[in-house]
């Protein structure tokens, strides 16, 4: 069973390889996997493997505390199930093979996900635990999301694939809350515990929680009023159609509804939501068939009006019905499915779907024609085929259904008979629609038909091996009624068995097929006068424009919502948290029990002083028309808190709040560079803003003392100290709270540490790349230096030779430091957390010293490795103690022995630690990159476009007067010219001919 599901998880990943490597034929290479696991699930049912209730059973324990064991039961349900999902599956990826006419990269892609949803659907029907059940459900949702929107260029994929998931999705999650209901109140975690509880009726909550998984396998099914994702999902591949739509994922809710329907029909609430929303959708999807132009939409609404005939029929929770339901679930994976794939070979030759340009394609194409009738004909309940078996089984089971005794069994029986009329009828225009002659086109071949290429055995074949199918259980029934007794005679052990069976004779279901089929036919022979019955407007609403309107309806409230409470006012959006924070704590206060409050001042003095200068900084901070000198005081308030820390007796406290205090200060500085050195004063009234400080700090004071005093237990933090020497093997309790006894919580602070600083970065850089590349740092050649960069930047020539001295002295031993406090941190002050800041100071000052170029040169990798390793480090030691059988983040040690050293533990959390590590150091990088580093750059690039500029201005300056030298020069020579001309003929003197201006002389 899991060898299965391994082997499917394998092709799964060589898919994209083996497409990308042997083309479009990698699809029948992929459909060997599930085809070895049909045949291996056949040879199950012919060794007996499944008679008196004999199952494949395998349990992984993981997490029990929370219900989370891998629990996986194969028995003849599952069996049944599967059948459909690995023979269906084989068929429709040999199919791809032929529907595909280029290999694009985009196919690798779909090859991959295709098989991946082969895999989960088999996982799904295997999970016997509800949680993991719940995880393959949601996986289905996700893998048809992006299987729909393979075109994704096109807005009606996108739109349609945004549409699935978001219905299918919205019933996981409703199914998910009935799952835990169903599991807390009555403590069914698994599937199989169902049929041990004796009284379901009444169990607590128990029809809450049935409307609640039934509204998760109602829209996975596409039962109304959530039908209309069904044909919107149209939109995907034809494949995609014939096995998601046709024969698997849809059939999740029917595979849900099979296994609990024997066990939940005792209860009212159960019929009262599976009866009437399945036949209502066999009728709603039969109408709407029949008013479709096109091909794969007349077969979408009839797998909506089939899924609903079988949820009713499987709904009812007999032996009988389940027979019939299990029946008609196979008939229907062997039509619709066959009728997909037809209808895709039609695209693909003609390149139109559209009955009304399609005419004579049964003579061109007769082959195809012949496969597409039997199945429809099967569809519509045409004996000898399967689905007329399948059919008159549901009928007589309707009809001498005890669950269903008078006016309910009537309804229903009605209800399928309506429902089945119509069947007959869209069946009947589907053959029709697509292969026909039709007088619009002169009794002659469409356009399309006459031009459309050959259709191939690799088009065909799939299809037709699913319509044999269809003949041969219409006349051999009992190969596939003996398997499906498997399953109904554990679960009806005092129930007689039946068989399907083609022939019973003149009896009251064979009377009523023949009035089907009969007011069928009719129906499709006067179709002209149904459609004028059908409104322009569906009498009950547009099901797709009632969801765009309630999506419509949703943004309109949150657009409205969010401008009301987010005005883009910082100072406004404060003053509302600030506001709630100081009423709604001292409402509470007032009007419930008041505690006595006990405050003791401090203990001992220093405390006070501390508290005192606080205090002042603050204040004085509010005043502050300097930016740096307020930032430097509120730096200094928390200096204070450290030493405060420290004198309570935390030193690992008061060590990483001194360390974020001066990280956070430097951030502050790099901030502060952009902006203006004084706070401009403004004409406004602040005391508001200063009652309104006062009122929060006097609340949040308040709210403590109350909730310290209130106090009545022994607080856990006493136990601390022991727990963490104990399990996590560590004297330092802060530091064992962190990467052991909750390192969930640091896991998760760690995944938002990166996200920050993937966020910082994306501010700075916008939409550009704020990635580096990294290389291996290189040992100069040249004379030594202080500092790695050298002094060729503007930054170095400026710089003070004492930083130089110090940043070298210090880096190394800051570095040291760091090490020691990552090492030792387990029992001593210190730890990743704390090490990782020392690190980031270190490289701080080496970037403060000599500038972005200081800080590449030290440390030569992208940051956003850095942060990545830190994760995958950190997830390591998160993920791999359950490969073990121990629960995530699970801790051990290891005793080692050294020479000269002596004897001394090792914690496997020393990993998770040395992950927090580089999670802080790609951080501060991150932050130096964008906040120094990019704005370094930035302002350079200022500074050479400015001087750029300058020099080009002198350029054109200087050429400028040399223009106007020469123009001088030349007007000149010209009037000298003139000159002379003029006294060679009248014979006077040359200098009378020159102007005696001043300005001419001169030039």
């Amino acid at each position: 069973m899991l060898t299965l599901l391994i082997a499917l998880v394998a092709a799964t990943l060589i898919a994209p390889v083996l497409l990308r490597t042997v083309g479009r034929a990698g699809f029948a290479l992929l459909a060997l996997v599930p085809l070895a696991g049909f045949i291996w699930i056949v040879s199950l049912f012919q060794r007996g493997v499944f008679r008196t209730g004999g199952e494949i059973v395998a349990t992984y324990v993981w997490m029990p505390s929370v219900n989370l064991n891998l629990e996986f039961r194969l028995d003849a349900l599952a069996g049944l199930f599967s059948l459909i999902i690995l023979g269906v599956g084989a068929l429709v990826l040999f199919y791809c093979w032929g529907y595909f006419d280029s290999n694009p990269r985009r196919l690798a892609k779909f090859a991959c996900e295709l098989t991946m949803f082969a895999t989960v659907m088999y996982g799904l029907v295997i999970a016997d635990n509800f949680l993991l059940m719940y995880v393959f459900w949601e996986l289905t949702s996700v893998l048809s999301y992006l299987l729909v929107s393979y075109y994704g260029e096109r807005a009606s994929s996108r739109r349609s694939a945004m549409q699935a998931l978001m219905v299918t999705t919205f019933g996981g999650l409703a199914m998910l809350v009935g799952i835990n209901l169903l599991g807390f109140q009555a403590g069914i975690w698994k599937l199989s515990e169902i049929s041990q509880v004796v009284d379901i009726e009444a169990t607590p909550a128990i029809s809450a929680a049935i409307v609640l998984i039934m509204l998760g396998a109602l829209t996975k099914s596409a039962q109304a009023p959530w039908h209309f994702w069904l044909p919107g999902a149209m939109a995907a591949p034809t494949p995609v159609s014939a096995y998601l739509h046709s024969a698997a994922m849809v059939k999740a809710g029917i595979y849900l509804v099979a296994r609990l329907a024997p066990d939940m029909s005792a209860v009212n609430t159960w019929h009262l939501v599976v009866l009437s929303t399945g036949g209502f959708t066999m009728l709603l999807g039969g109408w709407m068939a029949l008013k479709q132009r096109d091909l794969k939409l007349i077969l979408a609404y009839g797998t909506v009006s089939q899924l609903g005939f079988i949820t009713t029929v499987i709904g009812i929770g007999s032996r009988e019905a389940m027979m019939a339901g299990l029946a008609i679930t196979f008939a229907h994976s062997l039509f619709k499915a066959a009728l997909f794939m037809i209808v895709g070979a039609i695209d693909h030759a003609t390149g139109t779907r559209d009955i009304h340009e399609l005419s004579g394609l049964g003579r061109k194409q007769p082959l195809l024609a012949c496969l597409a009738t039997i199945s429809a004909a099967s569809m519509a309940g045409i004996p000898p085929l399967f689905g007329f078996v399948a059919k008159e089984t549901a009928l007589d089971a309707v009809l001498h259904e005890e669950l269903l005794t008078g006016m309910p069994g009537n309804i229903t029986l009605v209800v399928l008979v309506v429902g089945s009329i119509l069947t007959m009828a869209y069946s009947l225009y589907f053959v029709f629609g697509a292969f026909a002659t039709k007088r619009e086109h002169d009794g002659e071949m469409s356009e399309a038909v006459r031009e459309m290429h050959h259709v191939g055995p690799t088009l065909w074949l799939s299809p037709a091996v699913l319509t044999v199918g269809t003949l041969f259980f219409g006349v051999m029934p009992r190969w596939l009624s003996e398997a499906i007794n498997l399953h109904l005679a554990v679960r009806f052990p005092d129930v007689e068995s039946s068989e399907l069976e083609l022939w019973h004779g003149i009896t009251v279901p064979l009377i009523l097929t023949v009035v089907i089929v009969a007011a069928g036919s009719i129906m499709h022979w006067q179709r002209d006068l149904v459609r004028k019955a059908q409104f322009d407007r569906p009498a009950l609403g547009d099901a797709n424009e009632l969801w765009d309107n309630i999506l419509k309806t949703l943004r309109t409230l949150s657009l409205r919502l969010t401008a009301s409470t987010q005005r883009g006012s910082l100072v406004i959006n404060l003053a509302v948290i600030f506001a709630v924070l100081m009423v709604v704590p001292l409402a509470y206060l007032v009007l419930g029990e008041n505690s006595t409050i006990h405050m003791i001042v401090w203990d001992n003095v220093w405390q006070g002083l501390i508290v005192i200068i606080m205090v002042g900084m603050a204040f004085f901070a509010t005043i502050q028309r300097n930016r740096l000198s307020a930032v430097v005081m509120v730096g200094l308030t928390g200096y204070c808190l450290a030493m405060i820390f420290a004198l309570h007796g935390a030193p690992d406290l008061a060590l990483t709040q001194a360390l974020v205090e001066t990280i956070v200060m430097v951030v502050f500085m790099l901030v502060l560079r952009k902006m203006p050195t004084e706070v401009e004063p403004r004409n406004e009234d602040n005391r508001l803003r200063a009652w309104l400080a006062i009122g929060t700090g006097v609340s949040v004071v308040t709210v403590a003392m109350s909730a310290m005093s209130a106090r009545t237990a022994r607080p856990i933090s006493e136990q601390m100290p022991d727990l963490a020497y104990e399990i996590g093997h560590g004297r330092n309790t802060v530091n064992v709270l962190l990467v052991d006894l909750r390192a969930a919580d640091t896991f998760g602070e760690s995944i938002v540490l990166v996200i920050a600083a993937t966020g910082v970065a994306s501010l700075i850089f916008g939409t550009g790349r704020f990635g580096r590349t990294s290389r291996r740092p290189t040992l100069q050649t040249t004379k030594p230096r202080w500092l790695a960069s050298g002094v060729q930047s503007e930054t170095a020539q400026n710089r003070s030779i004492m930083v130089n001295v110090a940043t070298r002295i210090l880096f190394p031993s800051m570095m040291l430091l760091s090490m020691f406090f990552f090492f030792s941190g387990h029992n001593a002050p210190g730890g990743g957390f704390a090490g990782g800041l020392v690190a980031a100071l270190a490289l701080t000052l080496r970037y403060l010293a000599g500038g972005r170029r200081e800080i590449q040169e030290t440390l030569p990798i992208d940051p956003a490795k850095i942060l990545g390793t830190g994760i995958v480090v950190a997830s390591i030691a998160a993920v791999f103690p359950m490969f073990f059988g121990y629960p995530p983040l699970m801790s051990d040690y290891a005793t080692v022995t050294l020479p000269l050293i002596g004897e001394f533990d090792i914690p496997s959390a020393l990993v998770f630690d040395a992950g927090v590590y580089l999670i802080v150091v790609g951080l501060i990088m991150h932050v130096l990159t964008s906040m120094g580093a990019y704005l370094d750059r930035e302002e350079d690039t200022r500074k050479e476009r400015a001087r750029d500029r300058a020099r080009e201005l002198q350029a054109k300056n200087e050429q400028r007067r040399r223009q106007q030298a020469q123009t001088r020069r030349d007007r000149f020579d010209k009037r000298v010219a003139v000159a002379n001309t003029g006294s060679s003929v009248v014979g006077g003197d040359t200098e009378a001919s020159i102007s005696n201006s001043p300005q001419e002389r001169s030039e």
